[in-house]
């Protein structure tokens, strides 16, 4: 039961992207929220998983998240290709890099390597968006 004494959740926004697609930091800083318009609430242990998370959100041209316990990953990442996959994979709660560098037959550093192309790309689309904003 809630009290009067019980502190409010603290919020702050880590990273702010175009398209009112954001991180936010939740719980004192201890879980990210990842919030885009029309997108089910996802939340992560580290800011750098949301980051990623970001990241193949902007690579695949947005996803739905709704329903993928039921159903899996959702399409747009898995036609996306190997790197994309592999990205959201890393963000899962149950995967890291070694993870998925296993499933894939992959070193770490493979999937590192695929990591950094999701970001370069996503950096990319959000700059030509951001600069087509701003026309």
């Amino acid at each position: 039961m809630a009290t009067s004494d019980t502190a409010p959740e603290t919020e702050a926004v880590v990273e702010e992207y175009v398209l009112g697609v954001r991180i936010v930091a939740t719980d004192a800083g201890e879980r990210y929220r990842f919030e885009a318009p029309e997108h089910t609430e996802i939340v992560f242990d580290s800011p750098e998983d949301a980051r990623r998370y970001a990241d193949v959100y902007f690579d695949v041209n947005g996803f739905v998240e709704e329903g993928t316990g039921e159903r899996g990953v959702p399409p747009e990442v898995v036609q996306a290709g190997k790197d994309t996959l592999a990205t959201y994979l890393v963000t899962l709660p149950w995967a890291d890099v070694n993870w998925v560098a296993s499933f894939y037959g992959a070193t770490p550093t493979e999937i590192e390597r695929y990591l950094s192309w999701v970001r370069d790309r996503a950096t990319e689309i959000r700059t030509q968006i951001a600069d087509r904003e701003v026309e």
